[in-house]
């Protein structure tokens, strides 16, 4: 298999976003009450579904960590996985690709429903929502498509 580049580069900001969720997901998973972010006020979900930071920590988790790790790892092996197919809407396209878009437009979604939610409250949201467009973007180069093609 020939290896691009922007195969790389897709693998990077995946394993990256995986990473980065690795702190605000398990610190809000360890500590529901914010402390451990600084000392992030409840009071800040008081027009969110949530009394603290434990449920939005373990989303943050698992969509935008563990799911994100994953995905980049099957991306270097296009390891096969009939249960991940399943929801691939791309028949032509390989399931990690897919899913390289799916965690896309859910870092997105989970930006926006913060700031629906909380608010602005800092250069990281826009950090990530800037974020997601590179990612979408190398996942979209033709190359990087021809690549994942079934």
């Amino acid at each position: 298999m020939k290896i691009l580049k922007a195969h790389y580069i897709l693998i990077s900001l995946l394993e990256f976003l995986g990473l980065g969720a690795i702190y605000g997901g398990g610190a809000l998973i360890i500590s529901p009450t914010g402390k451990m972010l600084g000392g992030l006020p409840l009071s800040m979900l008081d027009q969110s579904p949530f009394s603290d930071f434990l449920i939005p920590g373990i989303i943050l988790f698992l969509i935008l960590r563990i799911a994100p790790c994953w995905v980049g790892f099957a991306l270097f092996y296009k390891s096969p996985n009939k249960f991940a197919d399943y929801f691939n809407f791309f028949n032509d396209m390989h399931w990690t690709w897919t899913y390289s878009i799916y965690i896309s437009f859910a870092l997105i979604i989970w930006i926006l429903v913060e700031i629906i939610f909380i608010g602005w409250v800092g250069g990281l949201q826009i950090f990530y929502l800037l974020y997601s467009i590179p990612l979408i973007f190398v996942a979209l180069l033709p190359r990087v498509r021809e690549l994942y093609k079934n």
